[in-house]
């Protein structure tokens, strides 16, 4: 009687082992070559993971609702242009994942503040607007952001580290 409920309970125990390895963590691990910076090619709609000795990664992207132009105002649906770094990790994103860019710099607060106004913040990569959804249908739908797929964020923050420099074209 022992002997045929060990195999059963073995069983459901293995399958259910199987099924929950089966649910992969958004959080990925990367040992490759270190990313030495990244380039944003806004016209393009193509973000570049530079390494040492090369490209190491590019992918498509989504960017602000209206990005023509560097960000200069919060609200302007812009994304920003020029020298930035990637100044932190939010594993709690509304958007799946985010790594964050050093925007506004100093002249991008100059600016805004000779105008009169803000020049808004919370620059971010991130994944897609909401789950199940391909944000690489929906182009250039964040508020100034920087739009990857789920999937891809979750490379991208494996392998991008804090201080790593972003260059950002029209």
């Amino acid at each position: 009687m022992m002997v045929d409920k060990f195999p059963r309970r073995f069983i459901l125990l293995g399958g259910v082992s199987v099924f929950l390895t089966g649910c992969a963590s958004k959080f990925s691990t990367y040992t490759g070559p270190e990313v030495a910076r990244l380039r944003l090619y806004k016209s393009k709609r193509v973000l570049v993971l530079d390494g040492k000795e090369g490209v190491l990664q590019t992918y498509p992207v989504g960017l602000g609702f209206s990005p023509e132009g560097h960000k200069q105002f919060e609200g302007d649906g812009r994304t920003p242009e020029g020298t930035y770094t990637i100044d932190r990790h939010n594993p709690d994103s509304l958007f799946h994942l985010s790594i964050g860019i050093s925007y506004p710099n100093a002249a991008d607060r100059a600016f805004a503040k000779a105008n009169g106004k803000s020049p808004g913040g919370d620059i971010f990569i991130h994944g897609g607007p909401r789950k199940g959804v391909d944000p690489m249908n929906k182009q250039d739908w964040t508020a100034g952001c920087i739009a990857l797929t789920d999937r891809q964020i979750e490379e991208v923050y494996a392998m991008v580290r804090d201080g790593t420099p972003i260059e950002i074209y029209a």
